[in-house]
């Protein structure tokens, strides 16, 4: 099978690609590769899997030194017509799109970068997979879109209509833009809502990369909320492992489906919503624990109140996608901190 993994800069997508790749299939990977966290981590997940950044340039295919099936190229979501010859060019099976503007907070002072990238890039995306007659489109969406949502665990089956980021509402929309075209065109799709997601080669701007590089450094951590929050910490392997079963997995409609009790889940299309988490949510403060734990050393901590456009807890009802696909994450989050460790300091030279 041809796949088109986007966001293979990225963390998770890096992980993606090479599960793929390990297993036989033939991988090409898209990126823009830009500056809203260091460039250079991103670069380093691009030549663990033999691609050169000297050797990339924008619209042109970088093959990578190492394995023959995988090649780069670096792109914008919102450049349509690089994205339609890209599609035209390759002929892909199938697509796992997982580039996207991330933060929550950032998406508060910089909302243009959300429209352009999840929202005009996303189209452009679901055009071009259209076209392609791809067999699955599997898309990332995010935990953020329950918003105001109280009840927990949080599930797939309630409604959404209250994000409280505007990151938050381009995922929403996502999703919606997303059965549209599973509606009118037949292309199945699948969105998965990640919850924080964390591991070897993480995001510099998530809470787990933040303290540890601060309490190695002897400054203080910022614990929001004065600590009363709680995450459904997953570790990324145990993630990328849903995502491989789901793309493996293209939906079909949902017979039981009914137009007078809608289930935002799924439909009479060939759509459906997961979410892909841990399904038990950890104490930000046995999160820190755990992180001191792995250092040998303890965090000064600064309590503050709660940020704009966070929310106190989530918590995954992961029931779908353990009945449907046998998902099973496994690794707890002591063992998943401790690994994030050992990289840090083998990676930072700590």
């Amino acid at each position: 099978m041809k796949y088109l993994v986007t966001g293979t800069a990225g963390f998770i997508g890096s992980y993606t690609a090479e599960r793929l790749l390990n297993r036989g299939d033939e991988v090409i990977g898209l990126d823009s590769v830009n500056d809203y966290y260091d460039v250079n981590l991103k670069f380093s997940r691009l030549k663990k899997a033999g691609i050169e950044p000297s050797g990339i340039e924008y619209g042109k295919k970088a093959q990578s030194s190492s394995i023959k099936s995988y090649s780069f190229i670096k792109m914008n979501l919102e450049d349509r017509s690089g994205i339609e010859g890209l599609f035209e060019k390759e002929g892909f099976d199938m697509v796992c799109h997982l580039a996207a503007q991330a933060g929550v907070r950032y998406s508060i002072t910089n909302p243009h970068a959300y429209i352009e990238a999840n929202i005009v890039g996303f189209q452009n995306i679901l055009e071009a997979c259209r076209h392609a007659e791809i067999k699955h489109l599997v898309y990332a969406s995010s935990s953020s879109v329950y918003g105001l949502n109280g009840n927990y665990p949080f599930s797939t089956h309630d409604n959404v209509d209250h994000p409280i980021s505007l990151y938050a509402a381009t995922k929403k929309s996502n999703e919606l833009t997303a059965h549209t075209y599973s509606h009118l065109y037949g292309m199945p799709t699948t969105g998965l809502r990640f919850f924080t997601v964390y591991g070897p080669w993480g995001r510099p701007d998530m809470a787990l990369f933040i303290f540890t590089k601060a309490i190695i450094e002897g400054r203080p951590i910022d614990v929001f909320n004065n600590g009363e929050m709680q995450r459904d910490f997953t570790y990324v392997d145990d993630i990328v492992t849903g995502v491989v079963k789901v793309l493996d997995n293209p939906p079909g409609g949902n017979p039981d489906w009914s137009s007078k009790a809608p289930d935002p889940s799924s439909s009479v299309s060939p759509y459906k919503i997961y979410n892909i988490g841990n399904n038990s949510p950890v104490k930000l403060m046995d999160f820190i624990e755990a992180i001191e734990n792995s250092l040998g050393k303890k965090a000064v901590k600064n309590f503050l109140p709660m940020q704009q456009g966070d929310v106190p807890a989530t918590w995954a009802d992961v029931s779908d996608l353990v009945r449907d696909l046998g998902y099973a994450p496994s690794v707890d989050v002591r063992e998943g901190v401790k690994r994030f460790v050992e990289w840090y300091k083998s990676y930072f030279r700590r």
